[in-house]
């Protein structure tokens, strides 16, 4: 069991280094900090840059008063907007706005280069197949992990319903 949890504990040790180095390089690049760039990111691929806060929270794995403060922050600053639900009035739906969609797709750009140049360069094509290969199995586990939790499966629902 030395091995394995040696393994593990040398993966969570350069993720976490390679996750601070990419979050310096982002700012330095952009002005933006880790959360900000994690709540675009997930914004820029949704249809019309717009997503529930359930969903948004949902797919950050973040808790409701952390979401509200980020969004907060960022709504501030002209990044995002807060609005009613279309379909649901007890709901809020975050947007970016057209700052905010700008400074996403710069902050995307930024952060492809830098994944390019650290991980793409450094891993080669076998092992970045290797890394994709085992990041699929890693999902698989935590799906059918997700769906033995009566919690998860209910917090699923409330973000994505039926779909």
């Amino acid at each position: 069991m030395t091995e394995s949890l040696d393994a593990w504990r040398a993966h969570t040790a350069v993720h976490a280094q390679l996750a601070a180095h990419l979050a310096r390089e982002l700012t330095r690049a952009t002005g933006l900090s880790e959360a900000d760039h994690q709540v675009l990111d997930a914004l820029l691929d949704a249809p019309d840059g717009r997503l529930r806060a359930l969903e948004l929270r949902f797919t950050l794995q973040w808790e409701k008063s952390r979401l509200s403060h980020q969004v907060a922050r960022m709504s501030a600053r002209g990044l995002l907007e807060r609005v009613a639900c279309t379909e649901d009035a007890r709901g809020w739906d975050i947007t970016l706005t057209d700052a905010g969609r700008e400074a996403a797709a710069h902050a995307r750009r930024v952060r492809e280069e830098s994944v390019r140049a650290l991980v793409v360069e450094t891993l080669g094509p076998r092992r970045l197949a290797q890394l994709a290969e085992t990041a699929a199995l890693l999902k698989a586990g935590l799906d059918r992990a997700a769906e033995r939790d009566p919690d998860c499966r209910a917090a699923r629902a409330a973000a994505y319903g039926d779909r």
